[in-house]
């Protein structure tokens, strides 16, 4: 995975693409002057917790398709206007450059920036310097991973925050807000005591992915990730990084390289075969497709839970 898409340096710190939501559109006509409270979102994370706080007594639609790369959105004109007649805007400042630009362009009062309601850390590339990353140390040096929806704790944080926003943008609805807020939160508790419960007693800790997106679940769950870093999806891993991986594989008991769903998986299944490793898909829920393992949130954080069981050996 190129640096770019792996992480984000401070003024670019955030990520992600959309999935299909039940309640969630990206048809224009439907994204303003409803009698809802209207929402649009940058991308599926952000989309997800805008419908499951605004409930019945809101209208969400997203910026950014299913399947579609986040990271390189345009906001076409419709797009803007979409923006103009939203009630709020729900976004991860830094992620989408381009979204950043039209937010802060449109008139429109309530504009939540999920970045600014947790803590975003340095987690490296998950993985050492390789050859062409020369040109991106200085920028990595002070990079922030964006992935923060993955550490169900940090992704309640960032909840709690959007409830408290809809609270006061649509005051006529605060009690539901906030009753929704506080059932979300208790579910991604549950999760985060799935996924300690979970991991605890596996035989290994470290684990390979083609996307160091991981950072913040394998440091609240105390795994490693380790990541084919500066190596482009398109592109194999060079013969030392293969080697390098095949003895850390060897001296951690790693058994598994994992890709991800909306990206090719060359490099993951280039590496697995020159070091007999096996390959399985590690969501970054970047969006929900036909090829997701899941139909929300949840859905495919539990199967995220069961390939790192599986990978890891935990009992």
């Amino acid at each position: 995975m190129n640096v770019r898409r792996r992480l984000i340096p401070a003024a670019l710190a955030s990520a992600l693409g959309l999935g299909a939501l039940t309640a969630c559109s990206s048809d224009s006509a439907a994204s303003g002057n409803t009698d809802k409270f209207d929402v649009v979102a940058s991308f599926y994370p952000m989309a997800f917790l805008a419908e499951q706080i605004g409930g019945d007594h809101a209208n969400v639609t997203s910026l950014t398709e299913p399947g579609q790369e986040p990271h390189d959105l345009e906001i076409s004109t419709k797009q803007r206007a979409q923006l103009e007649e939203a009630d709020a805007a729900l976004y991860l400042k830094g992620l989408q450059p381009a979204v950043d630009e039209a937010v802060g362009q449109t008139g429109i009062k309530t504009k939540i920036d999920a970045a600014g309601l947790t803590h975003l850390e340095d987690h490296g590339t998950g993985g050492h310097a390789h050859e062409g990353e020369e040109s991106h140390a200085e920028e990595e040096e002070h990079a922030r991973d964006p992935h923060v929806w993955l550490d169900p704790v940090k992704y309640a944080e960032i909840a709690q925050g959007v409830g408290k926003a809809f609270e006061k943008a649509d005051p006529d609805h605060a009690a539901d807000y906030k009753k929704n807020t506080a059932a979300l939160v208790t579910k991604l508790k549950g999760l985060d005591s799935d996924f300690e419960n979970g991991l605890r007693n596996s035989k290994s800790k470290v684990f390979f992915t083609n996307h160091a997106a991981f950072g913040y679940l394998a440091e609240r769950y105390g795994l490693t990730q380790e990541a084919i870093s500066g190596i482009d999806p398109e592109s194999e891993p060079s013969g030392a990084r293969v080697r390098e991986l095949q003895q850390e594989a060897k001296a951690d008991g790693v058994t598994t390289v994992f890709y991800e769903t909306l990206v090719s998986d060359k490099t993951a299944k280039t590496l697995a075969r020159d070091a007999n490793l096996k390959t399985d898909v590690l969501d970054p829920l970047e969006g929900i497709t036909d090829k997701s393992r899941g139909d929300d949130y949840f859905q495919v954080m539990e199967a995220n839970l069961k390939a790192l069981q599986a990978a890891l050996g935990a009992k």
